[in-house]
């Protein structure tokens, strides 16, 4: 089904900069995402007639029900979406909009020397005749996760619309920071009031996501001794070095350069120094819990070893958990599942249910209470000047939302 309102707000949604920032000290991380959702996402769902529409200042989350229409208790699905961008410049896109695309040629991104190429992005591909959106090539779209945000709204708009259409109770999320991690730890799950959810914060369509890696990240901060080159030996400690040497020690073909599927890996994601001082981050990532901390363990070991030559810690390690594979949570919920598998085949989708190589809000949310896979919401080739959208693919994660809601309420009466 198309959903007249659904382009125009996306596009809106995409040109507000609302990009998260790791490095701050607030929560949200940045004054923009906030506005955007208190001055832009609640104005619209207000606008639109929804229930219960506030800012929860805890959780710093915009949250909003639709009201049920039967007089049957059914349980309360949720929705959620997150409101901020990824670390690429995110300000003053340009969307555009490439109508019937052939399915071979390359998409210039506005004017400058940047294309889609098939040839190198073979999912478009999949999208011949329908319509693309792209940015202008120096910025990123947004669709992760504006995409999930606008269909959120629309899936709203049009069940006030039809009340033909017979649902439960629905809350809806439209959360921070979720690029950076620390968005869901901030949660506020009770004043949520829903049963089970799903995030709307996937790729192509039929994309259903219950199984992620379980993720953890370290520093490392080295200490270096430094003296002049020329009377260096058996005195200096070049901290760059060490960090190549720690780098050097953990297994190579283990990156995520060289892994997929069910295959975990360390990535060094930043490393910055002089002799005298260095700083590295990681993150590591691994399907199975115990393949998680036996990777853990390695680290420990090496810097444990490494600090034991050098005869004082001159390494110093900080690590920590970020999420777990919800699968293992999940398991235990498997009918809500079935309820997303029982939309897509409704809606005609063939179903993806591999893992995904990364992690969701629902990751943390599921451990929280909140029992939450992943719905599919558009977005390709996130987090970068190539990512797109497909206009269809938005209107089809409409459709299952709204099959959904009719489904969980006729499962239940």
């Amino acid at each position: 089904m198309e959903y007249p309102n659904l382009l125009p707000r996306f596009l809106k949604y995409v040109q507000v900069n609302s990009r998260s920032d790791e490095h701050s000290t607030r929560f949200p991380s940045t004054e923009r995402e906030e506005d955007f959702q208190k001055q832009v996402i609640m104005k619209d769902l207000q606008e639109l007639g929804l229930s219960d529409v506030h800012y929860n200042q805890k959780s710093g989350c915009v949250i909003a029900e639709i009201p049920a229409n039967i007089t049957k208790n059914v349980p309360v699905m949720g929705f959620l979406a997150h409101s901020d961008t990824a670390d690429f410049n995110s300000e003053n896109v340009k969307p555009q909009i490439h109508e019937n695309y052939d399915g071979h040629s390359k998409i210039q991104l506005g004017d400058s020397e940047f294309y889609l190429d098939p040839e190198v992005f073979p999912h478009l591909k999949n999208y011949q005749g329908q319509t693309i959106i792209t940015a202008s090539g120096d910025t990123l779209l947004g669709g992760d996760d504006k995409c999930g945000v606008s269909e959120l709204v629309t899936f709203a708009e049009y069940l006030l619309a039809h009340p033909e259409i017979k649902h439960g109770k629905i809350r809806l999320a439209f959360t921070p920071d979720e690029e950076i991690g620390t968005g869901a730890e901030h949660f506020d799950v009770p004043e949520f009031g829903a049963d089970f959810a799903f995030t709307v914060d996937g790729e192509a369509p039929g994309k259903l996501d219950w199984g992620t890696f379980s993720a953890a990240q370290f520093s490392l901060d080295i200490q270096g001794v430094n003296v002049h080159p020329a009377v260096a030996k058996g005195q200096m400690i070049n901290a760059v070095q060490v960090g190549i040497n720690f780098q050097n020690q953990l297994p190579q073909d283990e990156v995520p350069e060289e892994t997929d599927g069910k295959q975990g890996f360390y990535h060094l994601m930043n490393f910055t120094g002089t002799v005298d001082n260095a700083h590295l981050d990681y993150i590591i990532r691994d399907f199975e819990r115990d393949g998680l901390e036996k990777r853990k363990d390695l680290v420990k070991s090496l810097v444990a070893k490494m600090n034991e030559e050098f005869g004082t810690e001159r390494i110093k390690l900080k690590m920590w958990d970020q999420y777990y594979n919800m699968a293992d949570e999940l398991a235990k919920h498997m009918d809500i599942v079935n309820l997303a598998r029982e939309a897509y085949k409704a809606e005609g989708l063939t179903i993806d249910e591999d893992p995904v190589r990364g992690g969701t809000d629902g990751s943390q949310l599921t451990y929280m209470g909140l029992p939450c896979p992943n719905l599919f919401a558009g977005e390709e080739n996130m987090h970068g000047r190539y990512e797109y959208t497909v206009l269809e693919s938005m209107y089809k994660a409409v459709d299952v939302m709204v099959k959904m809601a009719e489904l969980n309420a006729a499962s239940h009466q």
